[in-house]
């Protein structure tokens, strides 16, 4: 059982998001209301392409220190496609770099996300994404030195982050719809890109299509509560966060 010595302290997620704005993502506090406090830095990202991550990744060490000052008992990198896009080995860099700066439990989205697809038993899997061709590329290559069979990617091909900002649900329906149908055998869908809000839409395509849908934005924050040591279940927002699992080990040595 997880037990804080200190019960007059909420655990704080510090979050390392994309955008400059530093706003803390919308699915976090939606899923999991009042037993956790989230907050946010932001890195300025302001292109969806190699080039775009690389103007904002060396930020990631001072941005972190930031989230640690504020409070952050963990911190969790917010931005898929910043995690992924140099590969598997690249991933855990970041996480150690986050580690080495703080002293302070850390994740990536990619990290997530690769749990969340084991956490529901997939394997081969159907992808949407908000990236251009390239991007996909680096997506497909992780996805499976990570494991998994890619049964299909169709993309939004969205390069200028702000762009993001423009979808909504019916864009990210249509979009579930168009990586069924090129993958109808898929074990679970998977929907790419911490921007796009899903919470809203999973349960409705799990229902239309009969399987587990994941997307970064929920398995971002399911897997961030269960690092403080929560169980990261959630109604109504997906199989994912329904499923009953034993919290994750806590990772808050400081407060156990």
């Amino acid at each position: 059982m997880f037990v804080m010595l200190n019960t007059q302290k909420t655990p704080i997620v510090g979050m390392i998001v994309p955008p400059a704005g530093g706003k803390v993502p919308p699915e976090p506090s939606i899923m999991y209301p009042g037993c956790v406090n989230f907050i946010a830095e932001g890195l300025g990202l302001e292109r969806l392409t190699a080039n775009g991550y690389d103007a904002v990744i060396d930020k990631i060490g001072t941005v972190s220190q930031t989230l640690k000052v504020r409070g952050a008992n963990t911190i969790s990198l917010m931005g898929t496609s910043l995690s992924f896009y140099k590969g598997v080995e690249f991933n855990r860099k970041l996480v150690e770099i986050i580690k080495l700066a703080t002293g302070l439990p850390a994740m990536t989205m990619s990290d997530g996300i690769v749990e969340a697809l084991r956490t529901v038993g997939a394997s081969k899997i159907g992808v949407g994404t908000a990236y251009v061709g390239s991007v996909n590329e680096r997506l497909r290559n992780f996805l499976e030195v990570s494991e998994f069979t890619m049964g299909a990617i169709e993309s939004m091909d969205i390069e200028n982050v702000e762009n993001i900002l423009g979808v909504n649900g019916d864009d990210i329906l249509h979009l579930g719809e168009r990586v069924n149908s090129r993958a109808p055998d898929a074990d679970a869908i998977f929907l790419s890109c911490g921007g796009l809000q899903t919470v809203c839409v999973v349960s409705l395509l799990e229902a239309q299509y009969q399987k587990p849908v994941i997307t970064s934005a929920t398995a971002g924050a399911w897997a961030a509560v269960r690092m403080i040591g929560l169980s990261g279940k959630a109604s109504g927002f997906g199989r994912l966060a329904e499923l009953d699992h034993e919290p994750a080990t806590s990772t808050l040595h400081a407060m156990i």
